[in-house]
């Protein structure tokens, strides 16, 4: 696999714990599985890809890590918004 796909597939895996980190009280022990257990799964994934630990794939993984964190977020935000205007509307 070349480093652009496993980026994605890293983003990916990690839109459903930035989803659920945005929902749980910050610092909390969930706060912190929700960012550290995906790590094991990204090591994993680095080693059976054949990526290695060249220094050029730190930046790109790391950032598709913290990008797919922050898109959960996002969308944990923006469903949170809907529900709440849907309420209110009622």
């Amino acid at each position: 696999m070349n480093i652009w796909t496993v980026a994605i597939i890293v983003l990916l895996f990690n839109v459903p714990f930035g989803y659920w980190r945005a929902g749980v009280r910050k610092f909390s022990t969930q706060w912190i599985l929700s960012i550290h257990l995906p790590v094991p799964f990204i090591i994993a994934l680095r080693i059976l890809s054949g990526l290695g630990w060249r220094w050029i794939t730190f930046p790109v993984l790391i950032g598709a890590f913290f990008g797919g964190q922050f898109l959960g977020g996002w969308i944990y935000g923006w469903r949170k918004r809907e529900l709440d205007r849907e309420r209110s509307s009622n």
